[in-house]
């Protein structure tokens, strides 16, 4: 028996308490896997809290009748294999990795969503003509270690250990260290890179405010935004901050916080989608009566289009060095992330506005300001990503909250679509 569409309203409402009971029992059971005792979720790559997560979902998995499996990065996969099984398969999910201090929704609940999807259609429609698959992704915020979509990258084929030879984190813990730490690295598991899927769909919260403002349950992303990193070191002199004449003085912090003002007065010049971020800071040595010899800050830079990405970039590193020439102080600005602007594909987008018809659910196309899985994977596969709305538009913060309902409504255009590429035979063969 396939999907019955249209519902009647008291079988969707049913269908949405099932979903919402699932998806937000699961959020629950993982976010006290947290770091810090603060009211926020902090779960940093390769941590003990990021292992028990984890083995959380593992346990999740098996519980519903999906079969677990990681590969050597600890990205998680929960498999329902297919009657098809060489053909690619539909994946779904997204990171379980959180920043610090952070909100139980941002990455976990595509987890969690991708979850209740399957188990509801597991359990009501059996096994599907495509292999699906809920996957857990080890890392994607760059929290711990100077490195992003460490997970969805080593899927894609775009990360390698390689890449990781030399990175610690802020307590000196190497990132190999780290990792074999957890079981991973060590050629127990598969490797990660992989060619047969078919599909990857990501749910996400919105992280912005557009759908609460516009009173729409769901977004259907378009394009997800590139993104640039920088590490920026300013170098001067620590000296006497009573008896050091202020032309005399080669003040590190004074060279940067007039580079973070240039940076931002530009940013607002040029206007949207352009945003320009300065997030940390840290001078050297950091005592009142000194004059700061060293400043360290990070910029990141996002835009939907590549050439003004590109140009922005090129315009602040040299408007930097002139700055920093211009006070006798030296400068190093290195890049440590470049991720393309990704559009998303046109037929999934299509499939998920036909699957929002179906279920009488109202939505609206929309960019994304913030990077993605879907975008790193976007490369090997079709691609596509819907949100939630969040409160306030508040994420990366303890205050992050989407109400069970609203998860609940993403989770059932998210069934619809998995059953159409999963069961339908027209989208399984």
């Amino acid at each position: 028996m396939g999907w019955n569409a249209p519902m009647t309203e008291q079988e969707k409402d049913e269908l949405l308490k099932r979903l919402e009971s699932s998806v937000t029992a699961l959020l629950d059971s993982v976010s006290v896997c947290s770091a810090g005792g603060g009211p926020g979720v902090t779960r940093l790559l390769y941590t003990k809290e990021w292992l028990e997560a984890q083995r959380a979902v593992a346990a999740k998995m098996t519980e519903i009748g999906l079969i677990a499996e990681y590969d050597d990065t600890g990205n998680l996969f929960g498999i329902l294999p297919g009657e098809h099984s060489q053909q690619p398969s539909v994946i779904t999910g997204s990171h379980i990795d959180t920043v610090v201090d952070g909100g139980k929704y941002d990455g976990a609940y595509g987890i969690a969503a991708g979850l209740a999807a399957l188990e509801y259609l597991k359990e009501t429609y059996g096994r599907p003509k495509r292999s699906l698959e809920v996957v857990s992704l080890c890392e994607e915020e760059g929290s711990r270690f100077p490195i992003a979509y460490w997970g969805s990258g080593s899927i894609a084929g775009e990360r390698s250990f390689e890449d990781i030879q030399g990175l610690t984190d802020g307590e000196g813990v190497s990132f190999a260290a780290a990792m074999r730490e957890c079981g991973f690295g060590l050629g127990r598991h598969r490797e990660p890179a992989r060619k047969n899927i078919g599909s990857f769909v990501e749910l996400h919260i919105e992280q912005g405010g557009v759908l609460e403002y516009e009173g729409l349950p769901v977004g259907v992303v378009d394009a997800i935004v590139g993104q640039r990193r920088f590490n920026v070191t300013v170098n001067g002199k620590a000296n006497h901050a009573g008896t050091t004449p202020m032309p005399m003085r080669r003040d590190a912090l004074e060279g940067a916080g007039a580079m973070i003002t240039m940076l931002r007065e530009e940013a607002i010049r040029l206007g949207a989608p352009l945003v320009a971020t300065v997030g940390r800071l840290q001078v050297s040595p950091n005592v009142p009566n000194v004059v700061p010899g060293k400043a360290e800050f990070t910029v990141d830079v996002r835009h939907s289009e590549p050439e003004r990405l590109e140009a922005f970039c090129s315009w602040f590193t040299e408007a930097f060095r002139q700055a920093a020439e211009s006070r006798g102080l030296e400068i190093v600005c290195l890049e440590w992330l470049r991720e393309e602007p990704a559009l998303m594909d046109e037929k999934l987008k299509g499939d998920i506005a036909a699957a929002c018809g179906e279920m009488g659910i109202p939505f609206r196309r929309m960019v994304s300001g913030a990077g993605h899985d879907a975008q790193m994977l976007s490369r090997i596969c079709p691609a596509a990503m819907l949100f939630v709305p969040s409160r306030g538009g508040v994420s990366h913060s303890p205050e992050e909250y989407t109400s069970p309902r609203g998860l609940a409504l993403g989770v059932l255009v998210l069934a619809r679509l998995l059953y159409r590429l999963g069961y339908e035979e027209d989208h399984a063969s």
